[in-house]
This record gives C-alpha cells, structure tokens and sequence, in this order.
C-alpha cells in the first residue's frame, strides 16, 4: 500500500502490534514476577551486598495488586504509543521511540538472566517476542521509508523513556494501592 507522499505505508501489524507483543511479554512479567520476588530476593540480597538495602526492601514490597496497576498504567503508555505509530503510518517519534524502548527492554531481561544465570521474569518472551517483533517492526519501517535514522542519543532516549515510564507506573500503582489499602483501613 503507498501512501499519499509516494511511500510504503505500514500496517497496524507493525504499529498495533506493538501493543499485542508488549501484552504477551508482560503477561509472562505478570505470572512470573510476584513470586520470583519472593523467592529470589534473599538470594540476590546476599549474591550482590552492595546493593543498597533500600532496593531489597522495596522489591519485596511489590506485591501482585502492585504489579497489576503498574503494568496497567504501562498499557495505556504502550497503546497511546501504538495508536500515534498507527495514526501517522509508523511516522511518530512516540511510536518509533516506544519501539526502540520495547526492544532494548527485551535485551535488559536477558541481561539480567545472563548475570544471574538463570531465569528472570520477561527472559522467556524477550527472544521469542520482544526482540524479533522489534526487528520485523524496525524492518517494515525502514522498507517503508519512514524509520528515523538510528543515533547514539536514541538509544538513551529510549532507555530514558522505557525507566521512566516504568518509575512512573510503579509510583502510581503504590498510591493506587496504597489508597485501596488505607481506604480500606478507615472501614
């Protein structure tokens, strides 16, 4: 299909699709997460001392109804950077910056396995999904003219982007369920 300014237009496969590919990623993330926590946390406390303190105590916080809020603020991040990328034919700087975040995300899971040599919530699906759906999308889009050219200032800009979206949904999804529970409390 060509669009009006005679390139290759991209289909909601490669934009929609980043918010089907994120859904099944995070869905592992969802199942997997709470209950690794729990199990892995003493573990990794003494693997890696120098760990501040802090980040132990609040990784064993989170707890599913968390977890569950977070990644429900990430969706509505991911579908609105889906839905820009659909919009504009994959043109969107949202979009294309959400892609690049999406897949140097699937390359931190399994980092994280490599150095703790195992599994880590998010490595199943990051080489079966996350990485080569960002490929293909990042593929369809050079093909169809409108991939920005790759800059060293991208990478951190997707990263920057995938940590705080990430910081964000997490802090939302405390005071979330930290207003459920206090709600709760005055009962």
């Amino acid at each position: 299909m060509i669009n009006s300014s005679g390139d290759e237009a991209v289909g909601g496969a490669v934009t929609l699709g980043l918010l089907a590919a994120w859904a099944l990623h995070d869905a592992e993330e969802l199942v997997a997460l709470p209950g690794w926590l729990r199990r892995n946390v003493p573990v990794l406390r003494e693997r890696f001392p120098l760990v501040p303190e802090a980040v132990w105590r609040r990784a064993e916080a989170v707890d599913a109804r968390e977890f569950t809020v977070a990644v429900g603020v990430m969706a509505a991040v991911v579908a609105s950077a889906a839905a820009a990328g659909r919009l504009t034919g994959g043109r969107s700087s949202a979009y294309q910056t959400a892609l690049d975040a999406f897949g140097l995300h699937g390359l931190v899971h399994l980092a994280q396995a490599g150095l703790l040599r195992g599994y880590t919530p998010g490595a199943a699906t990051s080489p079966l999904v996350v990485v080569p759906f960002t490929l293909w999308a990042r593929h369809r889009l050079r093909r169809a003219g409108v991939l920005r050219p790759a800059r060293p200032r991208d990478v951190a800009l997707a990263l920057g982007l995938a940590g705080a979206a990430t910081t964000v949904s997490h802090a939302v999804a405390r005071r979330v369920v930290g207003a459920g529970r206090n709600a709760g409390a005055r009962r």
